[in-house]
């Protein structure tokens, strides 16, 4: 498999998503389009959304563009996604809420930047999934795991990775950092994802991260703290070097 990327320095990253259409840039469009489309549609908190692949038909929006937006609008507050349950509306956020987005805060990240505090948080997390994960969480790992083999897709894979992530920092137990956590798994599902290009339509069979995501989960499930942690900065390293080669 190659990957390749257009990743340059700090300053040419700073100048976000160079496709221009109408002097905005696109992902902002979508984000705004989705975020009227909401409130005009599903004006009450605690409404449930449509499937995404119903609502990406609805709004004429690729599935991986439409999860970028989703995750914009879960950092803004706008809505909540239960894994299992749906997408469901939240109340709306303040405006010092709104001026902190995810758009306006991946507008400042660069993918290596994003991957440095990665770097600097999911080992940790890690360690302490394995000492608190319940094993209905560690069994939804092990499952995630094995789904993630199975991807049909780029999309996804990028979905499932998200999930998995999301659950071992769940998983930790401590709430302040999963919350910065899915502050942080968010901007990168925007800045990283959206700078990786791919020649074949799907993870190869040997691709690095199965291997990578099973040694995690294997070392959660057995406990072992010191594993967990290593195998995650291992993990994370990994990717770092894909991008930056």
């Amino acid at each position: 498999m190659k990957l390749t990327t257009n990743i340059g320095t700090t300053e040419e990253n700073d100048i976000r998503f160079q496709e221009m259409q109408n002097g905005q840039p696109i992902s902002d469009q979508n984000l705004d389009h989705l975020r009227a489309w909401i409130a005009e549609t599903y004006p009450d908190a605690g409404s449930r959304l449509p499937s995404e692949r119903d609502l990406a038909k609805t709004l004429e929006l690729s599935r991986p563009e439409l999860r970028k937006s989703l995750a914009a609008l879960e950092i803004e507050g706008r809505i909540i996604r239960q894994v299992g349950r749906g997408t469901f509306t939240a109340e709306p956020p303040s405006m010092t809420q709104t001026a902190a987005s995810l758009a306006a805060l991946a507008e400042r990240t660069a993918p290596h930047d994003a991957m440095i505090a990665r770097l600097s948080l999911e080992p940790e997390l890690a360690r302490m999934a394995a000492l608190h994960a319940s094993p209905f969480q560690v069994k939804t790992m092990q499952d995630l795991g094995a789904r993630i083999r199975a991807s049909r897709s780029w999309a996804d894979y990028e979905e499932l990775d998200f999930e998995l992530h999301d659950l071992i920092a769940k998983s930790a137990g401590n709430v302040l950092l999963y919350e910065l956590h899915k502050i942080m798994n968010a901007v990168r599902q925007v800045v990283v994802w959206r700078k990786l290009t791919s020649d074949i339509k799907r993870p190869s069979p040997d691709y690095h991260s199965f291997d990578e995501h099973d040694a995690i989960i294997t070392a959660i499930a057995s406990r072992d703290c010191s594993a967990a942690k290593d195998n995650m900065r291992a993990h994370l390293q990994a990717t770092l070097d894909t991008l930056t080669t």
